[in-house]
């Protein structure tokens, strides 16, 4: 086949780029208490997703905010307290939007404010903003409407001039269907344009830096296919990784205007050159890419560049042991804790339901004399230091910690519930909210905790998860991590695939702590993985079993008592 070159050459399909009419997009909306995303929180999210001017889906759902909605806001909105009370909280709903809007454009009218409030509820429950592709309509109506043909670019005004079918109330569900009739009004404007793939929509909005521009060829070489990008400066130094199911695509996007963030601009005018490592499947580039961010520790990125900075909880290995906060995990360690701050709030917590020892000093199983202090005045210390508590008797405290993080027993659960009880039943409201959120935040982490040490005493599991085009992508984890993947396309009989891969994958030698030594990120990254609704177990060495006595009995609980008001919810 004979080829052409030369600066008119003809451009193949992939390089005009991702057609507008293949382009699925979700258009979001949400009404909240007020306007600053981190002081005020969500009462409704909807979203519609569409493609080529077809809806293929709806989400819409009220949101729980935990607090009070304001009348001036109730107002706009006709949103109340009584409609939010029995809906479900964040935690609850923002896993289920960021499904229904995984791998599409992210569409909203003033998106910098949706954006913000998802953002922080991300960052709030410990979720991983999955970054994508965002479209403003506000900032397309600037850019394609005449100001003769609109007075302001409000999304009623919007909807008016362009003839919305529906109407936008201020309600979630109709503001988003609004939406989708403005955009798909806008996308006509520009076509004749020549506007015609996502990168030219991206591309004809205002802000993109001449820097941006000219780096565009960067990214010509890649190829569509999941893995990991890593963008180098003029001396090599790797200046920002990221991970795509499609590389070339997902790179491209850097030097257009979908890419708003100005540290991100600036690690585009320093960068040289775009290298790539082409991964099996999306599975393997997040662990490829959690690797590289800690191995490299790019000063652009600022997720997981540093995973040994994870704090725990252990009790120390002394007579009288007591809790302390370490970085290194042992067997029994509760954790891991983003930061010390959160680690300090589990100790109070279980200091307030025990009577472990608060002091630091080393004490000996015998011949101790001293004064007890006036934590054992207030009768939360049984004074070991003064003689008053022997070993055996001391024992139990212990004992009651390691049954609680090991899933053995949750007794220290139910005890701090009965004390929340109590503190409700007194009519201390605040105490008792204060002591509800401390309890959810342990039963939380002793959850996931226990969730992914389980995972990570299995020497060997074999999972495949359907490709979406008949053939199947195959993971091999050892302990927690990723020791080997592929892929059986279509056709393909998988299971010599499967014995493949367990013959060439990485021998992993369990190492200390709960999770074996795995990161926490890279073992959560596969845990979600492995429990998506599709995937499906090939082999395992052993069976992969949670202690009957952990902290998911509480997960109900979990949900109710965050978007309890009073009373609080029992347990079950």
């Amino acid at each position: 086949m004979a080829g052409t070159s030369g600066e008119h050459a003809q451009l193949s399909f992939d390089e005009l780029g991702q057609p507008l009419h293949e382009v699925t997009f979700v258009v979001v909306d949400l009404e909240t208490t007020g306007g600053k995303s981190g002081q005020d929180a969500v009462t409704e999210i909807a979203a519609v997703k569409v493609r080529g001017g077809d809806t293929l889906g709806e989400f819409s759902t009220l949101v729980d905010p935990g607090r009070t909605i304001p009348p001036a806001v109730v107002s706009i909105t006709g949103i109340t307290d009584a409609m939010v009370a029995e809906a479900p909280p964040l935690d609850s709903v923002l896993p289920s939007f960021l499904e229904f809007s995984r791998g599409c454009v992210l569409v909203a009218h003033n998106a910098p404010f949706d954006t913000a409030f998802l953002r922080a509820g991300c960052a709030q429950l410990g979720l991983e903003w999955p970054k994508p592709t965002v479209l403003c309509t506000v900032r397309l109506a600037r850019r394609v409407l005449p100001s003769d043909e609109t007075p302001d670019h409000k999304l009623a005004t919007l909807a008016r001039v362009l003839h919305a079918r529906t109407a936008p109330v201020h309600r979630a569900l109709d503001d988003a269907r609004a939406t989708v009739d403005v955009l798909h009004a806008l996308l006509e404007r520009v076509g004749p344009l020549g506007v015609h793939s996502l990168e030219d929509l991206l591309d004809h909005l205002p802000d993109v830096s001449p820097q941006q521009r000219r780096k565009r060829h960067l990214a010509d070489d890649l190829p569509n296919v999941p893995g990991v990008y890593l963008f180098r400066g003029s001396n090599d130094e790797i200046l920002y990784i990221g991970t795509a199911s499609d590389l070339r695509r997902r790179v491209r996007q850097y030097f257009t205007a979908g890419e708003r963030r100005r540290r991100i601009k600036e690690m585009v005018a320093l960068c040289e050159r775009v290298e790539h490592i082409e991964c099996s499947h999306p599975l393997e580039a997040e662990v490829r890419e959690l690797r590289l961010l800690g191995a490299h520790q790019p000063r652009y990125n600022r997720r997981s560049r540093f995973p040994q900075r994870a704090w725990w909880v252990v009790l120390t290995d002394e007579p009288f042991p007591r809790l302390s906060m370490v970085r290194t995990p042992r067997r029994e360690a509760l954790g891991p804790f983003r930061s010390r701050r959160n680690a300090t709030k589990a100790v109070e917590i279980l200091q307030s339901a025990t009577s472990l020892r608060r002091c630091t000093e080393r004490i000996p199983a015998r011949n101790r004399r001293g004064r007890p202090c006036a934590v054992y005045e207030l009768g939360h210390c049984g004074a070991p230091c003064a003689g008053y508590q022997d070993v055996e008797e001391y024992a139990p405290q212990v004992s009651s910690v390691r049954d609680l993080v090991a899933g053995r027993d949750d007794a220290l659960l139910r005890r701090l519930h009965t004390e929340l009880v109590r503190l409700s039943g007194d009519q201390r409201f605040e105490d008792a909210a204060a002591q509800r959120d401390q309890l959810a935040a342990l039963v939380r982490t002793l959850d996931r905790g226990q969730r992914l040490s389980a995972l990570a005493a299995l020497p060997e599991l074999v999972a495949a998860r359907p490709d979406g085009s008949g053939g199947w992508h195959i993971a091999v984890v050892r302990h927690g991590r990723l020791a080997a993947a592929g892929t059986a396309r279509c056709g393909t009989p998988p299971m010599p695939i499967v014995d493949a891969l367990q013959t060439s994958a990485e021998t992993v030698v369990p190492g200390p702590g709960p999770l074996c030594g795995a990161p926490a990120d890279e073992i959560h990254i596969v845990y979600r993985w492995l429990t998506a609704g599709d995937t499906r177990m090939v082999r395992c060495s052993q069976p992969w079993t949670e202690p009957a006595g952990a902290a998911g009995s509480w997960r109900t609980w979990l949900e109710r008592a965050v978007s309890a008001r009073t009373p609080y919810p029992a347990a079950d």
